[in-house]
């Protein structure tokens, strides 16, 4: 496994996770809403509603990689996958650690220094 097929697989469900602080920011670049607004939904949804998100993100993750290994590694049954076992648990392992990573540099990195430079928290 290569690292664009790393970040293929855990790309799209980083920014799932993060949508709880990703998208008040996204209200307020696209005019949807004010900054007021943006602030009190961040923390709604991060307060209340954060481990919602994280579970998505992981449902998301573990359906990537079900059609990675099922398109990709032509793994498609049981005997195919008692079979690779090995390369199945290092794939699952690799790209969760890579997911938990990404999601904590995102989140409470890109994420939050966006929020600051929009002045939606402090």
């Amino acid at each position: 496994m290569n690292i664009k097929e790393l970040l293929k697989i855990s790309g799209v469900p980083v920014v799932i996770a993060s949508l709880c602080c990703l998208s008040p920011i996204v209200l307020v670049v696209f005019g949807i809403g004010t900054v007021g607004f943006a602030s009190s939904l961040a923390d709604t949804l991060y307060g209340d509603y954060k481990w919602y998100f994280r579970i998505a993100g992981l449902v998301a993750m573990a359906i990537a990689l079900v059609f990675y290994f099922w398109r990709n590694k032509n793994i498609c049954t049981l005997d195919e996958v008692k079979r690779r076992r090995n390369e199945i648990i290092n794939t699952i392992t690799l790209t969760l650690i890579a997911g938990i990573l990404g999601y904590v540099f995102f989140l409470y990195v890109v994420v939050h220094y966006a929020g600051v430079w929009l002045d939606l928290w402090t």
